[in-house]
């Protein structure tokens, strides 16, 4: 097959891939302005028709595809709210202090040979 062919191919699949999720995203994101006041989850910031596109459908579990009609795995978040939401869900795959495994404790010891240092200077 030739590279234009391929290219093409690829080109197309990406293109469907990128309409499909344009639908399923319009799809729960009206449902989810139907269903949920238009405030921001987290700051409780209120948005309007004329700076609604900057209110975004967060998915809490991060699964985009796991959409309920009851909208239970949706909560709406301002642009900066849901930008760090998602910070932070990927600092927490570098590790946290409940996930770390336990570090090995420290094996020199100051005072080992203290008794005998002192009952040498008495």
């Amino acid at each position: 097959m030739s590279v234009d062919k391929t290219s093409s191919k690829l080109d197309a699949v990406v293109a469907e891939a990128r309409r499909n999720r344009d639908e399923r995203d319009k799809g729960y994101r009206e449902r989810a302005l139907k269903m949920y006041p238009w405030v921001c989850g987290r700051c409780a910031r209120e948005f309007t028709r004329e700076n609604l596109r900057e209110l975004t459908v967060h998915h809490r579990d991060h699964n985009h595809d796991n959409n309920p009609l009851d909208g239970s795995n949706w909560e709406l978040l301002c642009l900066y709210c849901h930008d760090n939401e998602h910070s932070r869900y990927i600092d927490s795959d570098y590790g946290s202090a409940a996930g770390e495994s336990k570090q090995q404790g420290a094996t020199h010891n100051p005072f080992a040979d203290l008794a005998a240092l002192i009952k040498d200077k008495g």
